[in-house]
């Protein structure tokens, strides 16, 4: 998206493991007082508060989010807010609204109002136990059994039916676990690749919620970001589908993540104990086919497993000797 099309641009679920990074990519790029970080139940860091502007809504509540985009002249959306996999089966009832209605609300102000463009994230939970788990195609069974992989099959057709009906250009990716040195997990199935390098530096253990042979799509946040970013600055006439890119870069188990980390930590210990989140694991892929997103808008992941681990470790490490870990 050329800058000159661009006014404003607000991103909800600022605070949230991706869209507070996001935050901080989109100013670095757009200028700070150019992005509106919107959040709600964790609180704002520093470095986000201090970079731009900062709102305090909830997003299943329209008015706020029209009143929020008034007072800044809003015309692109990234809407990261969600309840995530774990969280969302505690809790699903409210994993629906905050993650259906707001969706809703934010394609019908879109409608309204004309915006240049909205980004929606999906994710691999739409997938399900009945879907091909190795190398998923684009266009397959989506019959996922968490709340949370209900709630992003139905947004992909509601995204998808805003755009034929409506012309809202609304994109889109399906997430598959994402590994942050910034930001702590945030209630996924796949947190333990976030949790287990905090542990692995602090404790020089950790006790994992998977098998050890459990094996799931994963994501560095630099790779992450950049494919957020590029998939919104693509010519429209590039983007051919309109419920959801399949989205990958690295697959491993967490016996291979253990053994990679070891190679940096050899002290490090893990014991698996799996809970009610092995069950979701089972139910996704395994490995994706993001073909699709290759050959559309040239997507391409900068990271593989020894590559994410080596960076995950330097930086943690550095956070931890300097107190901050």
């Amino acid at each position: 998206m050329p800058i000159g099309e661009m006014k404003r641009i607000m991103v909800t679920g600022a605070t949230g493991q991706i869209g507070s990074e996001l935050v901080m990519e989109l100013r670095k790029k757009y200028g700070g007082e150019s992005v509106v970080a919107v959040g709600h139940s964790r609180k704002p860091g520093e470095n986000l508060l201090k970079s731009g502007p900062f709102e305090s809504i909830d997003v299943a509540d329209k008015a706020s989010i029209e009143k929020i985009m008034d007072k800044y002249d809003i015309d692109t959306i990234y809407h990261m807010a969600a309840l995530l996999s774990a969280t969302g089966e505690q809790k699903p009832q409210l994993a629906w609204n905050v993650n259906m209605n707001s969706l809703y609300h934010v394609l019908e102000i879109a409608r309204e109002q004309g915006l240049v463009r909205v980004f929606w994230p999906s994710s691999i939970a739409v997938f399900g136990p009945t879907s091909p788990r190795v190398g998923t195609p684009q266009n397959t069974i989506l019959i996922p059994e968490t709340m949370y992989g209900v709630t992003k099959a139905a947004g992909e057709l509601l995204c998808n039916y805003y755009y034929l009906k409506f012309g809202v250009d609304v994109r889109s990716v399906r997430y598959p676990g994402i590994i942050s040195s910034e930001t702590p997990p945030g209630g996924g199935t796949t947190d333990y690749a976030v949790e287990i390098f905090y542990d692995a530096i602090k404790k020089k253990s950790y006790s994992c919620f998977l098998k050890e042979d459990s094996t799931l799509p994963m994501m560095y946040m630099p790779d992450c970001l950049k494919a957020t970013v590029d998939l919104m600055e693509a010519d429209s006439a590039k983007i051919k589908c309109r419920t959801s890119y399949n989205l990958a870069a690295i697959s491993f188990s967490a016996g291979q993540l253990v053994a990679e980390i070891k190679k940096h930590i050899p002290q490090f210990r893990c014991e698996y104990k799996p809970d009610f989140r092995q069950k979701i694991a089972d139910s996704w892929p395994m490995t994706i086919d993001d073909s699709l997103a290759r050959k559309d808008w040239g997507w391409r992941p900068a990271y593989d497993l020894a590559g994410m681990t080596k960076d995950m470790l330097e930086k943690l490490s550095r956070r931890h000797a300097e107190g901050k870990l």
